[in-house]
């Protein structure tokens, strides 16, 4: 309509794309390109919608204390200072709306998660992309991008789609050295499948402009039910609550989320699982003359020879009914993700991986 234009900035953005889960002419396919958890939700997840589906006609809880209760719980955190989303890229977006804005700078990694570059944008930011070191954040390249404008630094720890993550230490010097009018904001999305690391949780407790986002899109198998949630200090948290909607997590998404966070013999097992088959997925590519980083989370980044063999290798196994993701949009057209799926899909994968090595041959 004449007259009628979004803000400047907003038709710059690519449209997101979503893995895909259909193959036309192919039946049972195998979706290995979202990252989701081969299991799905805990049981007792499933039981708790259940329990609460015939409550659908009424507002949820507004102020989501029985979960925030929970992962505080779980975590060893206060719940006071948690917020709850639909989805880590909820919180993502209230963060760029709340921080960010015409004139200011937001920094994301050359192959981190597109929605920060995108939230960014919507809120009207300049998004600053830093180039990483062999597919590892690299803290010198974020601080020497800093500028009196930077007001977020957004840093995917462990990373998607490399699968690669720095150290504790690595973090806390670069919160260390970014400007004081900077928050760095840690996205922990595979935080869980790290054994013995927080997400960045003690940081966020001890320093005022450290936050971490985490999911349950992941390893508790609900990225249906999109449920997220944010840590940090409490100023912040006062601020993205009065931008929050006051009923964005639907009552049957708390119920899962607050079910499966509980469930730990559950999360454990998918956790252990998900470890096995990550490094014998990884070490069968290997065989085959893909290569990977060591990942940290629930896929691995296969590295092909050129852009044309990756293509060509996703096209193989589309035609055979395996579903893997591109990742040219993320700066890596040699490359495929491959989720790590339960042991009878990651041997599919890495034989048909085989075969179209040998026959390229």
């Amino acid at each position: 309509m004449a007259g009628i234009e979004p803000q400047p900035g907003i038709m710059d953005i690519e449209l997101y794309v979503g893995g895909a889960s259909h193959v036309a002419g192919v039946s049972n396919v195998i979706k290995l390109s979202s990252n989701e958890n081969p299991f799905g939700p805990s049981p007792a997840a499933q039981e708790a919608v259940r329990r609460v589906v015939h409550e659908m006609h009424r507002y949820p809880s507004s102020d989501h204390g029985a979960l925030r209760e929970a992962i505080g719980e779980t975590w060893e955190l206060d719940p006071q200072r948690i917020i709850c989303g639909a989805g880590s890229d909820e919180i993502i977006a209230f963060l760029c709306q709340a921080y960010a804005g015409p004139g200011t700078e937001v920094i994301h990694t050359e192959h981190g998660f597109a929605m920060h570059k995108i939230s960014a944008m919507a809120a009207g930011a300049t998004p600053v992309e830093v180039a990483e070191q062999d597919r590892v954040v690299s803290v010198d390249n974020i601080l020497a991008a800093c500028t009196e404008r930077t007001r977020l630094v957004f840093v995917a720890n462990p990373a998607n789609p490399t699968g690669t993550m720095i150290g504790l230490a690595e973090l806390e010097r670069l919160a260390n050295g970014i400007p004081e009018t900077a928050m760095l904001v840690i996205d922990s999305a595979y935080a869980e499948y790290v054994e013995g690391y927080d997400g960045g949780a003690k940081l966020a407790t001890e320093r005022p402009n450290v936050f971490m986002t985490r999911t349950f899109s992941k390893l508790y198998g609900l990225g249906g039910m999109r449920i997220g949630w944010g840590y940090g200090p409490q100023e912040i948290i006062d601020v993205l609550n009065r931008i929050r909607g006051p009923f964005n997590v639907a009552a049957l998404t708390l119920a899962a989320a607050e079910a499966s966070i509980r469930d730990t013999v559950y999360v454990e097992k998918c956790r252990t699982e998900n470890a096995r088959m990550r490094a014998w997925l990884g070490e069968a590519l290997a065989e085959h003359g893909v290569s990977s980083d060591a990942s940290t989370a629930n896929f691995i980044l296969a590295r092909f020879g050129s852009q044309a063999e990756a293509e060509a290798c996703d096209t193989y196994l589309q035609s055979q009914g395996v579903l893997v993701r591109r990742t040219t949009g993320y700066g890596l057209p040699n490359a495929l993700r491959i989720t790590v799926g339960d042991e009878a899909s990651c041997r599919r994968v890495a034989h048909l991986v085989g075969q179209f090595k040998a026959g390229a041959r």
